[in-house]
């Protein structure tokens, strides 16, 4: 009987871990869908002429609404309602808010100065930014292969850095703005995000929130500062001259909507289908981008993009494979 418990355990435990339901693989696929085609999306139904705090806003907006139609649907709205403080919803909450809208804000200046495949790789190298902050604020270690795998993905970053801003020409007004306007801005929007990332885990273990909890008192707490940002930031000015839709056609809903089903699924992969396959979505979405930016766009991966991707699929999947593991006395 002894013998038989453990055999019948292992078979049990790959079906647990390996083999989700349907609705977690659905929950994957719609992700790698949405990372994927996301800077697409943007690029081509967000014109120049959209001001950028107005489409964060209303993806912050479109969360909230996704939040609480699907806490309503589980039947834990209630519940909730009457546990919630204000203390402690700043506590866990108002820093990392405040901290993704501006990093929203630099994604949306990002989307439109890159092509949608680089876009896509340099936004991975928030992986290294939230290993780091994860070490100082959690003490979370890393393996010597993560952070031989944290060292390709930079040189990946590099490698797209000079790529990017050496091959728009030697005129330097296009390379300027690459650098300027599409570098610069995801490269700080991925540090803040490793932070934000760290300062979530944090509030997540400290006070056991809800990811669907965590998105609506973000999104509240991130639109309220971005609101105040508009009394004298040049968005404000541009949204009180010509209006708040300024620039907005119908389609400019698609890639708002989209980028708020992205964050919940975030939290539901996270939850139900663990870190790891969160890692191979992310893999997979650049392959995604790749493909669709060929199909839509008519234009191939530069040298750059097909040098700089296998480091970064490599890079993601040694990270996730190899984690650090304590020594046992």
């Amino acid at each position: 009987m002894a013998s038989a418990t453990p055999a019948a355990q292992r078979k049990k435990a790959p079906s647990r871990t390996d083999a989700p339901g349907a609705r977690v693989w659905l929950y994957l696929a719609l992700l790698t869908l949405q990372y994927g085609a996301q800077p697409l999306l943007s690029k081509r139904f967000v014109g120049q002429d959209v001001i950028v705090t107005t489409s964060v806003l209303s993806c912050e907006v479109a969360k909230v609404i996704c939040a609480l139609i699907l806490l309503a649907k589980e039947g834990s709205l209630k519940s909730l309602y009457n546990q919630w403080t204000l203390v402690g919803s700043l506590t866990a909450s108002g820093l990392p808010a405040a901290i993704y809208a501006l990093q929203n804000s630099l994604l949306q200046i990002s989307y439109r100065n890159l092509d949608s495949l680089t876009f896509s790789i340099l936004n991975q190298t928030k992986l290294f930014f939230t290993a780091f902050f994860t070490y100082l604020i959690l003490g979370q270690k890393q393996s010597v292969k993560q952070v031989g795998a944290l060292a390709m993905l930079i040189i990946a970053a590099i490698l797209l850095s000079v790529g990017e801003s050496s091959g728009r020409g030697s005129s330097g007004t296009g390379a300027d703005q690459v650098l300027f306007y599409g570098i610069i801005p995801v490269m700080v929007a991925s540090v803040l995000s490793g932070l934000a990332s760290s300062l979530c885990q944090w509030a997540s273990q400290v006070k056991k929130h809800t990811s669907y909890l965590m998105t609506i008192e973000m999104s509240v707490v991130g639109s309220l500062c971005l609101l105040l940002s508009t009394y004298k930031s040049p968005d404000g000015e541009a949204i009180r001259k010509y209006g708040f839709f300024h620039g907005w056609t119908a389609w400019t809903l698609l890639p708002t909507i989209s980028n708020a089903v992205g964050g919940i699924l975030v939290g539901l992969v996270t939850a139900h289908a663990g870190g790891v396959r969160k890692g191979f979505v992310i893999v997979s979405a650049l392959l995604v981008t790749a493909t669709l930016q060929f199909i839509f766009d008519g234009k191939p991966p530069s040298f750059y993009c097909l040098a700089a991707l296998p480091l970064v699929i490599s890079s993601i999947f040694i990270y996730q494979k190899y984690p650090y593991r304590k020594k046992e006395d």
